[in-house]
């Protein structure tokens, strides 16, 4: 059964992603609202898809923290599932995002409408990009759009930390802006390069933020041990693998 739903929610989602890039691509030449306004769209038929077919849910601890002031937030990275689900519950966040992403066809072509800020995995580029991300950050912060980032920078192993990049803290020092850490056990139901999904109910914690004024360094060692604390909390509290083996 397991591979059954995860099958067709697969077939259903590849083929929801497809027909919304095409029929839509005329909103690409108006206003990026109606681009923001189709991409809500999209993601609202992926959470219908995850509740009907895969059986799967999600539930929000601390929305409260889900600030309306400028705000950086700091996401733990386990699988595709929180690239999409965030954008639609911050409404209109700026992403960091790898460039590669903008080369696939209709899906890249979104993002970029939606200024994005693409980041290079390469280490001659490294300046270039970081400079381009505090551009782009201090703009979103002037026009009070929240900022998302993937601290690791890419998605770690179930249970393990990845390396959390310091440009994160830079950009906490630079902005002067809180930043809100959030954990999440995504990546025990949607596992990162896996075929077969889980039903159950994600949990997503959205943490007190930490405000300005801290060192880089002691802002890196609080936020990363909020995120993988309550990480692996809540990564204990369930074990779909067994459950629905």
């Amino acid at each position: 059964m397991l591979f059954i739903r995860s099958f067709l929610f697969n077939i259903l989602f590849y083929g929801w992603m497809l027909l919304c890039g095409v029929i839509f691509t005329p909103v690409l030449f108006l206003p990026r609202i109606y681009t923001l306004k189709v991409a809500h769209f999209w993601i609202r038929g992926v959470i219908w898809l995850c509740e009907y077919v895969l059986h799967l849910q999600f539930k929000l601890v601390g929305d409260e923290n889900l600030l309306k002031t400028p705000s950086l937030f700091a996401v733990k990275h386990q699988s595709f599932w929180e690239t999409f689900i965030f954008y639609y519950l911050l409404s209109d966040p700026v992403v960091a995002l790898k460039k590669e992403l903008l080369w696939i066809p209709f899906f890249g072509w979104y993002l970029k409408k939606l200024n994005m800020i693409p980041l290079s995995r390469s280490t001659k580029r490294g300046g270039q990009d970081f400079m381009r991300l505090l551009r782009n950050a201090e703009e979103a912060v002037a026009c009070r759009r929240p900022l998302l980032i993937f601290p690791e920078g890419t998605r770690s192993k179930l249970g393990q930390k990845g390396v959390y990049k310091a440009g994160v803290g830079r950009l906490y020092l630079h902005l002067n802006i809180p930043v809100v850490p959030i954990a999440h056990n995504a990546g025990l139901f949607w596992p990162r390069r896996t075929f077969v999904k889980y039903p159950g109910q994600i949990t997503v914690d959205i943490m007190d933020p930490i405000k300005p004024g801290l060192s880089r360094q002691e802002f890196m060692r609080i936020l990363e041990d909020k995120i993988e604390e309550k990480a692996n909390e809540l990564v204990q509290k369930e074990k779909p693998y067994e459950t629905y083996a």
